[in-house]
């Protein structure tokens, strides 16, 4: 408050701001999704296009149809359920048939989040939980691969892209033959290590020029996109920092036992849908604590929970099911990790 001759001007406080509403978040967690996604349709072509309307356009109709059925207003202006839609896209192999992708999106949304009463209810991360049933039901096509930057992209789709339901996948192998270069195993970078000890340039890791699920390849842009929703202040980035950090401290710690036989911390942060998961799966504010110890808990448990899978279990890959177990133990985490109220005594029955 000033004086100005005699007129008393009032300003508010410069700390008070408006507090975003869950649209605005969640539609800026998608522009922060949409380079990704470009890149990816960039690498793979118009089959992932398809893959992402899919999965988009399934989310979606299946959370508008069940609140129509429960005579309750659609949810899906709060975009919520696009970055599911968005999210299961990006964690399919570019070729997965279209029929197993709509599958998988009905499992998302329906069990994932509906189930449980829609979002601010959901207890998991409902584009892992479609993942996971599209692991379950569908192990073949889930581990299907195919190279990056083919000649014909953008012109043809992958053939196992309109493979039909119950009848045998048409084999993409005559596709890979005429467009795959020289060397082209169909293995991801995890893969190869784990099974074949043979490891990927970091350089490859951070731009993305290797295969994999249609999302994962580029660490660094990933980074990126993270980093836009950190500046706009709506992302939890200590669980971010606290599943790379335990990632990569764990992972030395095998690394320097025994450097020949287990990779380096580049490595396992840049392969895989680590970044991916750390930066857009493991943030997902109704599925993490909200204690201020408890994300940093949460955090570390899932880069622990990864490395450890991704060494001695029977995948390659373990971010998917780390974020799950993390997700089932997130309430017994902030339960366990509530602050002090402000004047309470440290022990009961204390003066």
């Amino acid at each position: 408050m000033s004086t100005t001759g005699h007129h008393v001007v009032l300003r508010t406080s410069p700390h008070l701001r408006e507090t975003p509403t869950v649209d605005v978040i969640m539609r800026n967690v998608v522009y922060a999704l949409l380079p990704i996604v470009a890149f990816s349709i960039y690498q793979f072509g118009i089959s992932v296009l398809a893959l992402v309307l899919v999965c988009v356009g399934t989310c979606i109709a299946v959370e508008h149809l069940v609140c129509r059925w429960s005579h309750r207003p659609t949810t899906v202006n709060d975009w919520s359920v696009t970055i599911t839609g968005l999210l299961l896209a990006l964690t399919l192999p570019p070729g997965f048939p279209l029929w197993m992708a709509m599958v998988a999106s009905v499992a998302g949304v329906g069990l994932g989040k509906l189930f449980f009463g829609g979002l601010g209810y959901n207890v998991m991360n409902p584009a892992l939980i479609g993942r996971a049933f599209a692991q379950a039901a569908f192990t073949a096509p889930m581990t299907t691969w195919v190279p990056i930057l083919a000649p014909d992209r953008f012109t043809s789709f992958i053939p196992s892209t309109f493979t039909l339901p119950f009848l045998r996948p048409e084999s993409i192998q005559p596709w890979l033959e005429v467009v795959a270069p020289d060397g082209f195993s169909g293995a991801t970078p995890l893969a190869l290590m784990k099974f074949e000890q043979v490891p990927t340039d970091s350089l490859q890791l951070l731009l993305g020029s290797t295969a994999g699920s249609a999302g994962e390849t580029s660490a660094l842009l990933i980074l990126l996109c993270g980093a836009y929703l950190v500046y706009r202040r709506m992302m939890e980035v200590r669980v971010t920092i606290s599943v790379l950090v335990v990632a990569a401290l764990t992972t030395l710690v095998f690394y320097l036992i025994d450097g020949d036989k287990y990779p380096g911390p580049l490595f396992m942060l840049c392969s895989g849908g680590l970044m991916l998961g750390a930066v857009f799966m493991a943030t997902d504010m109704v599925a993490s604590p909200v204690t201020p110890l408890g994300v940093w808990i949460y955090g570390g448990l899932i880069g622990f929970i990864t490395i450890i899978i991704r060494l001695f279990g029977g995948l390659s890959e373990g971010i998917m099911y780390a974020i799950l177990l993390a997700n089932a133990c997130s309430p017994l985490i902030s339960s366990l990790t509530q602050p002090r109220r402000y004047g309470a005594p440290k022990k009961k029955g204390a003066a």
